[in-house]
């Protein structure tokens, strides 16, 4: 199996990956904006919450736990559908599958401006993440028919610089919609921010059905030699990984390396929802209390990791050492988090430390992803990075929960950003671990 830190990709002459790099630039040019304007707007419908429970908790009468819940009741949605998700898009592909994920999405999150009880809030929740099901890991999936290994944790930066600007976008424009149009209409300002930041993804998903291709070989804006050279560049077998089956997915839940993966994912995924849901109400706990305050405020630890997101991952891909970049990112996050028990009585020292464990989170997403995709067996590949990202992903349904539990029981988040700190250091090692099981295995 291909191993992307001592693959061919690692000894080409300078001509040949000068080509290649003129080549991906084009791929990216045409592939990345536009995901990457599709993803940011479905991590904002899914982490907007977060802003709208400066206002919602006490419009409705939701508790801490209550919200909590709430946030978690996605996750449930989310996870049940991913792996069916990805089988989908490998089997009847991309364009189809983005197409009916952004438009079911786009529905659910408009119709959160509708919630007036907790039945109404759990059950919206739920159908959101059921619909939203499958767009991160198809986006994960569908990269690897473009780009070979040792591109993919660069290219992957992209997105999970997109959960920070996601973070930025929110932090700018909920603020302002919650602040300067509640009354407008007769309606309060968290109903007019979903139905604002849900509307989107209902019009992307009709752009995507003419403007996306399924697989290299469908994109007419590609030379026959270059349909080529991305096939040349492509692990050996990639192809056998376009259709979703039964098979495929059997030889996913038989390989342990699968479970070994999906644990740092769970630990990462736990951490970077605290910040998303949280962030807002640590910084209003910091001693900020007009909402628009919060709100710019939460502006500046996303702002740093958009940017940071993109360097750590870019050195990573060229040395080859993700393993090793994952476990540094994920041990700088969990002293960041860590630190933030201590209360420090600066409002720039707060923020620095949130914007530290941005960084590190963020960074090593894409720096994760880069890990398993080169790992896993192609026909498994489809079913795997579902099986990974739905026990990861299965941290939304915990994380939130905890949270606000620990949050109503105690009345500080201290014993949760403890907790995740552990837990952060237990998946390095772990992480460790499981590529060096993988290189043995490939």
């Amino acid at each position: 199996m291909y191993d992307a830190t001592t693959g061919p990709d690692a000894i080409r002459p300078a001509a040949v990956r000068n080509a290649d790099d003129a080549l991906y630039r084009k791929v990216s040019r045409r592939l990345i904006p536009f995901l990457f304007l599709c993803y940011v707007v479905s991590f904002l419908d899914r982490i907007n919450i977060g802003f709208a429970q400066l206002q919602l908790k006490q419009d409705l009468g939701f508790s801490d736990a209550m919200y909590g819940l709430g946030a978690a009741v996605f996750y449930i949605g989310y996870v049940l559908f991913e792996v069916p998700s990805n089988l989908l898009l490998a089997k009847f592909g991309a364009r189809k599958t983005f197409v009916r994920i952004m438009l079911l999405w786009g529905a659910a999150s408009v119709g959160m401006m509708f919630i007036s009880t907790p039945a109404h809030f759990y059950g919206l929740r739920f159908m959101l993440g059921m619909f939203e099901a499958g767009f991160f890991p198809g986006i994960v999936l569908y990269l690897t028919y473009w780009y070979p290994p040792l591109r993919r944790a660069s290219v992957l930066s992209y997105f999970f610089a997109g959960v920070a600007v996601a973070g930025v976008l929110g932090g700018l424009l909920s603020g302002w919609i919650m602040r300067d149009m509640a009354g407008v209409l007769g309606l309060k300002g968290w109903q007019w921010m979903f139905a604002i930041e849900g509307s989107p993804a209902l019009v992307l998903a009709v752009v995507a059905y003419f403007y996306l291709q399924d697989y290299p070989e469908d994109a007419s804006w590609l030379s026959a030699a270059e349909k080529s050279r991305i096939a040349a560049n492509l692990d050996q077998g990639t192809r056998a990984g376009h259709g979703g089956s039964g098979s495929g997915l059997a030889a996913c839940l038989r390989d342990p390396r699968v479970y070994l993966f999906a644990f740092p994912y769970f630990a990462l995924t736990g951490a970077a929802l605290m910040l998303a849901f949280w962030m807002p109400l640590m910084i209003r706990d910091f001693g900020v209390k007009d909402v628009m305050m919060v709100s710019l405020y939460s502006v500046i630890p996303n702002a740093i990791g958009a940017v940071g997101v993109l360097l750590v991952a870019r050195a990573a891909d060229r040395t080859g050492r993700h393993p090793a970049f994952f476990a540094g990112c994920v041990v700088t996050a969990a002293l960041a988090l860590a630190a933030l028990t201590t209360h420090p009585g600066s409002l720039p020292v707060a923020l620095g430390l949130l914007a530290l464990a941005a960084v590190t989170l963020f960074s090593g997403l894409p720096i994760f992803w880069a890990v398993p995709t080169s790992r896993l067996a192609p026909e498994a590949r489809a079913a795997g990075i579902g099986v990974i990202s739905s026990i990861g992903t299965s941290a939304g349904i915990v994380t939130p929960w905890a949270i606000g539990q620990v949050k109503s029981l105690t009345g500080s988040m201290d014993g949760a950003l403890l907790g995740l700190a552990v837990l952060l250091v237990v998946s390095a090692c772990v992480m460790v671990a499981a590529s060096r099981k993988g290189e043995e295995r490939a």
